[in-house]
């Protein structure tokens, strides 16, 4: 019965819209997007240093030296150096 309840997950619940009229803060805005160019060098927490060989609508190529890896958006744990 464990392994059953592990496999299990709780739903994540909607985002629901600030109201006008509620007495609590409204959330803090969206960050903005990351933007990449082809021939910025790149740091990735997995791969390690990089330089980003090609910009796709929603992803990035990136060159490591040993592997070329296609990157999709958010890009958490990618940054410009």
């Amino acid at each position: 019965m464990g392994a059953y309840w592990r496999l299990m997950r709780p739903s994540r619940a909607a985002r629901r819209p600030h109201l006008p009229t509620s007495p609590f803060e409204p959330p803090p805005p969206a960050p903005p997007a990351k933007e990449f160019g082809v021939g910025d060098q790149v740091t990735h927490d997995k791969y390690g240093l990089g330089r980003v060989t090609e910009v796709e609508g929603n992803a990035v190529l990136v060159d490591f030296g040993t592997r070329t890896v296609r990157i999709p958006a958010p890009y958490a744990k990618l940054f410009v150096l």
